[in-house]
């Protein structure tokens, strides 16, 4: 067993699907699935069962995936010191990002940043919320920006920033892309994709709790992770998707986003920072006082 064996099973785990898994992985499904094999050989369990149209983790793949992620965000922390030692006479400091973060907050924040600190050494990682928290526990990541799980670990400090609204994405033909609102009674009868509830909870039980106001359920088409793979879904006619609004910046060829009408009472996405309780460093701090002062700018595109 090598660190390649646990990030690719930690790719297939997320994406639930070797062919998008080996797409992020750079390789061919064919080498993943090999990979993945040897590790279950080697383990002598197996991680996954598979089938011609779906893959799923099994109950040991499941609690080996929690501690796979564990042990890749350590190993990579310990990498990151050793790379970084020193490294021009600076210290990074290495923001982790959720995907409408990394496209809405993340830039906005960052302009305000270096304005004040222009020789300051950013590095940026863009990922789910589950991976995040461990690279932030480990020392891989300083501050992290997330949608906060239900229990957070007691070493870490949160502060909610914003509750972002959303839009309904719809393909550029459907008859509801003229509207320039629409509410759920508009597109009961749809199909819809959404995210898998263990990868993105808040997501997940956004489009569920939207429908439940209205005494609806949802036609489930898809399940996707990534919301680029989630509009190329809609594109393709496959279904409609509620997503941040902050992705209707993304260049996604015949996707239209709607803004949506929602009951008070659906709670909107949440967007928080997070950092290690009790660390005396001052870009965090610097960081985090720009946030307090420029709140309502910052807010606005979410």
């Amino acid at each position: 067993m090598d660190i390649n064996q646990l990030r690719c099973f930690i790719t297939v785990g997320e994406e639930l699907h070797f062919g998008r898994a080996a797409q992020r992985m750079e390789m061919m499904p064919a080498s993943l699935s090999r990979f993945i094999r040897l590790l279950e050989e080697d383990l002598g369990v197996r991680l996954l069962n598979r089938s011609t149209r779906n893959v799923a983790l099994t109950q040991e793949g499941e609690e080996f995936f929690d501690e796979a992620v564990k042990l890749v965000a350590q190993f990579d922390a310990l990498a990151w010191r050793f790379r970084t030692a020193n490294k021009r006479g600076r210290k990074a400091l290495r923001i982790g990002a959720i995907d409408s973060a990394a496209r809405g907050l993340i830039p906005h924040l960052l302009n305000y940043f270096m304005q004040l600190y222009p020789d300051a050494d950013i590095h940026l990682t863009e990922d789910k919320t589950i991976n995040l928290i461990p690279r932030l526990k480990s020392g891989w990541l300083d501050i992290i920006f997330i949608r906060p799980p239900e229990n957070l670990d007691s070493r870490l400090a949160c502060r909610l920033i914003a509750r972002e609204t959303c839009v309904l994405a719809v393909p550029v033909n459907h008859p509801l892309a003229s509207k320039s609102c629409v509410s759920v009674t508009d597109f009961a009868e749809e199909s819809m994709i959404l995210p898998e509830r263990r990868t993105r909870p808040h997501s997940h039980d956004l489009t569920m709790n939207i429908f439940k106001s209205a005494g609806l359920t949802p036609h489930i088409a898809q399940f996707a992770e990534e919301k680029q793979t989630i509009l190329s879904f809609v594109s393709a006619g496959l279904g409609l998707a509620i997503v941040p609004t902050s992705f209707r910046n993304i260049n996604s060829e015949g996707v239209t986003c709607i803004a949506l009408e929602t009951d008070e009472k659906v709670k909107k996405l949440p967007l928080s920072v997070a950092w290690l309780k009790g660390r005396d460093d001052a870009s965090i701090a610097a960081l985090l006082q720009i946030l307090a002062d420029n709140r309502t700018t910052l807010i606005t595109p979410l």
